[in-house]
């Protein structure tokens, strides 16, 4: 099991040493090293009471903020600045990536928040809430058998353009669809099932279609095929 061990707000030494700078209003590009090492053991030095595990990692940054500010005190030479890098530099490096990681932290405590706001149902049987669609078969053709049919028309439709359409005023509906077809099929008493689709609008085949299956389903309609690859024929009941 992991712990998270903190001095007074301070999650280790890195964290100590941000907020160091911070209150200093200090760059951390260019750090003081002096200024931060005695704000660093003075704040080390004011604890009463420490953890001795949680003591050893801040004593140890202790101990390399002094070795650091020794190598800053040492006088150089204008060559050997030019030639050797920066003693800050590996310190710099890490308080970056420290902070890099410690705000990405902050956005994901900030994204687990808002997901405590959101509550998840448990999956349920939804089928009981679903609408009564079956196909009642009243002869020897399937729902299948029509939508293949009606996906054919559709495709020799697209291959025959351009196509002589009629441009409807207002939409049509399901209902007054379903009024017209069985009015058309009353008097013709035999209607093969494209001759159903007069008009060539998506809206307009698509109610057709709906209302087909509607007249199927309450039998006001027998839909059946002779033999295979005839038409598709539709019968008043």
């Amino acid at each position: 099991m992991e712990y998270t061990l903190k001095i007074d707000q301070f999650e280790g030494p890195l964290d100590l040493l941000l907020h160091l700078i911070k209150e200093s209003k200090m760059d951390i590009f260019d750090l003081k090293i002096e200024v931060i090492t005695n704000q660093y053991l003075d704040y080390i030095n004011a604890m009463k009471e420490m953890n001795l595990d949680i003591a050893s990692s801040y004593l140890v940054m202790a101990s390399e903020l002094i070795e650091l500010k020794s190598k800053m005190l040492l006088p150089r030479h204008e060559e050997e600045e030019e030639s050797e890098e920066d003693p800050r530099e590996q310190l710099v490096n890490r308080l970056i990536e420290y902070q890099h990681y410690k705000d990405l932290t902050e956005d994901f405590k900030s994204l687990e928040k808002e997901r405590m706001l959101i509550y998840t149902k448990s999956p349920e049987n939804l089928k009981e809430l679903e609408p009564d669609i079956k196909f009642v078969n009243t002869s020897d053709v399937s729902l299948d058998d029509l939508v293949d049919a009606f996906k054919k028309f559709l495709k020799r439709q697209e291959q025959n353009r351009p196509l002589n359409t009629k441009i409807t005023k207002r939409e049509i509906t399901v209902e007054e669809r379903r009024k017209s077809i069985k009015k058309l099929i009353s008097s013709k008493k035999r209607v093969r099932f494209f001759e159903l689709f007069d008009v060539m609008t998506r809206e307009y085949l698509v109610v057709t279609f709906l209302a087909i299956l509607e007249m199927a389903k309450t039998r006001e309609i027998s839909i059946h095929q002779d033999n295979n690859f005839e038409d598709i024929v539709c019968e008043a009941i």
